[in-house]
């Protein structure tokens, strides 16, 4: 997979996807992550990207034709039609689901807004789909932009070990994940539950799924409704 970053602050990422898992998958060959400096694709000679809004109110908006000829380079660069995401809070929140469904393109344009968002008509143009992290409002798209490449990448073929590390995690099923421990076996008093020790596989999964089912029911209700109907 492809994932393309235009945003006013390309420095922001490599610290981030550069490391770990998203940094060794890159190095593997299974994903290729590229930061553009919107102002480069400014048409102003000092590299302005952003104006007053029409209709009055605070704040400046970003200018369409940034990001536009970026999105023409980079779909000129690669020869193929990339899939345009928009980090905005006024979309649908990111899910397992989601990230499941994006990990199935080989090729994302991800835009990341900044002081009032970005003018409409550049949404509309390209088809963009805008996509939230949560129900509240950040400085800009960076940090979401970052959160959904994370959760992308992880989704995709070879970039986890086995595939047991993400379909047993907290959201795939639909449910949170099961405590989970690791040594010593007795840590301030507090042992390991008897059964994890037992080499039993079936009562294993059996507990597991009862503490997943208790620990969505305790944290997260909403999702042991959805579950319940799925």
């Amino acid at each position: 997979m492809r994932m393309d970053i235009l945003t006013l602050f390309p420095e922001l990422f490599p610290p981030v996807l550069g490391e770990s898992i998203v940094g060794r998958a890159r190095k593997k060959g299974l994903l290729q992550i590229c930061c553009h400096q919107l102002r480069d694709f400014s048409p102003d000679p000092r590299g302005r990207v952003d104006d007053t809004v029409f209709g009055g109110g605070k704040g400046m908006l970003l200018l369409a034709e940034p990001f536009a000829r970026g999105i023409d380079a980079i779909k000129e660069h690669t020869g193929s039609l990339p899939h345009i995401l928009y980090m905005s809070p006024r979309g649908p929140v990111l899910n397992q689901g989601k990230a499941r469904e994006l990990a199935g393109f080989s090729h994302l344009v991800i835009l990341c807004g900044h002081y009032e968002g970005v003018d409409q008509r550049l949404l509309d143009e390209y088809g963009a789909e805008e996509v939230s992290i949560g129900d509240y409002v950040l400085t800009g798209g960076e940090l979401p932009a970052m959160i959904l490449a994370d959760a992308v990448s992880r989704m995709l073929p070879g970039v986890l070990s086995e595939e047991a590390c993400f379909t047993e995690e907290s959201h795939f099923s639909g449910l949170l994940e099961y405590p989970q421990y690791t040594r010593p076996e007795v840590w301030r008093g507090r042992a390991v539950p008897s059964v994890l020790l037992s080499g039993h596989h079936g009562n294993i999964r059996a507990w597991r799924q009862e503490q997943a089912l208790a620990v969505t029911a305790q944290n997260r209700p909403d999702l042991l409704e959805k579950y319940g109907k799925g």
